[in-house]
């Protein structure tokens, strides 16, 4: 099959491949992030004091970080789509089940199943990505991928908030867990067939690589892109998990205003993230730190600008602009190991590039709500501004290089 008679198939297998991986990343973030919006609700259900509730989205959060290597791995031994479709059912059946626990015990075991299940699926998705794009496409559809989930914690409170108010908790959670099971139907049925190696790797060969998966675990590339991603994803946890909290006590906004306002900010990164794709594999697909530093050391200065600002507004404002740009560099962190990997092995090295990015999600509501318990929440917010700057050093000093197959260093260096 020649590369020009097969524009129109690529095309097409591409295109299906993002939307319905876009829907998917969707549910995932909805599914996720609505439990924040039912915990006062089961708390007052359960008599759960707020550091139990607490601990209610840490089961998730531990569980998501420790899945995401197991994940990773069994994408690249089993296949994206059986994973894929496994994930999907399988959190779905957990969200029901949430439904239905009747006290905490049960609920953290829920949570924590959920989280697991959850954490098969990046692994896989960003996979299938490789499998069915070709190398010119990848940044953009990664972009696509990384834009969803913001979609998904940006529509998250405005579609959950109702359905709580109107249905309860626990129906809730049952009308979104049938929504992921009908994904998941159509993931299985229209999901296309892999393109051919030859169009997806044009520089590679045609065989599948035979290399240790260690030898990708130990790469410095991915380890310092799994490093960069912890640090750059402090950011947005930290913002999902304190700002609707911020607003209400420090700035006196009621919990609805307040949820409206912490989703204007994520709902604005995902068109960042999209600019971002656009902008690296348009100018900055071998060069990506020309575009990660500048916007991750910007984005710090309006990050410090925005917790010195009085108003509630004002604070909204600049942290809208901060996510903004911040999300010019997503694809400059989570695109770089997707490009350079073999796609036998993007399993794997995105499951360690994931890992440390979901570290982020179980170290900052910590750090940040101890921060802010001992100095205010300016030195929480802070924080993030130190650890936004934390990633763009990272950048500054991490060169691009193509995995080398067979070998224990880079095959070359290219300007990064």
């Amino acid at each position: 099959m020649s590369i020009p008679s097969s524009a129109p198939v690529v095309r097409r297998t591409e295109r299906t491949t993002l939307a319905l991986l876009v829907g998917v990343f969707i549910i995932d973030y909805i599914d996720r992030v609505m439990i924040a919006v039912a915990l006062p609700l089961i708390g007052a259900e359960f008599g759960l004091s707020k550091t139990t509730q607490g601990l209610v989205v840490s089961a998730f959060a531990i569980a998501y970080l420790l899945g995401q290597m197991p994940g990773g791995l069994l994408a690249d031994r089993v296949g994206a789509r059986p994973l894929l479709v496994i994930s999907l059912v399988a959190w779905s059946v957990f969200t029901a089940s949430t439904g239905f626990a009747p006290g905490l015990v049960v609920l953290l075991v829920l949570r924590a199943a959920f989280g697991f299940a959850q954490a098969l699926f990046p692994g896989a998705a960003f996979k299938a990505l490789a499998e069915r794009t070709t190398q010119e496409g990848r940044s953009r559809g990664a972009g696509l991928l990384l834009a969803s989930n913001s979609v998904g914690a940006g529509l998250g409170p405005l579609l959950v908030a109702p359905l709580v108010v109107a249905a309860g908790w626990r129906h809730t959670f049952w009308i979104v867990a049938v929504a992921g099971l009908v994904v998941g139907l159509l993931l299985w049925r229209l999901l296309p067939a892999p393109l051919p190696r030859e169009l997806t790797e044009p520089e590679a060969r045609v065989a599948p690589v035979k290399v240790p998966v260690s030898q990708v675990l130990r790469n410095r590339l991915v380890i310092r892109c799994a490093a960069m991603f912890a640090c750059f994803n402090m950011l947005a946890y930290g913002m999902i998990t304190w700002v609707p909290s911020y607003l209400v006590e420090t700035k006196g906004l009621s919990l609805v205003a307040a949820g409206i306002s912490a989703a204007i900010p994520q709902l604005v990164s995902a068109a960042a993230v999209l600019l971002g794709g656009w902008l690296m594999s348009r100018y900055f697909d071998r060069r990506p730190r020309w575009l990660v530093v500048p916007a991750l050391v910007a984005a710090a200065g309006v990050l410090v600008a925005m917790l010195l600002s009085d108003s509630a507004t004002g604070f909204t404002v600049l942290q809208t602009v901060a996510m903004f740009i911040s999300g010019l560099a997503s694809i400059g962190i989570v695109g770089l190991p997707l490009r350079v990997l073999p796609r036998d092995l993007v399993g794997a090295g995105m499951g360690l590039v994931n890992t440390g990015g979901q570290l982020a999600g179980v170290l900052a509501p910590l750090v940040m709500g101890w921060l802010a318990d001992r100095f205010g929440f300016a030195a929480a917010f802070g924080f993030l501004a130190v650890s936004t700057l934390a990633a763009a050093l990272i950048s500054l000093t991490t060169r691009s290089t193509t995995f080398a197959l067979g070998a224990p260093a880079p095959a070359r260096e290219q300007v990064g």
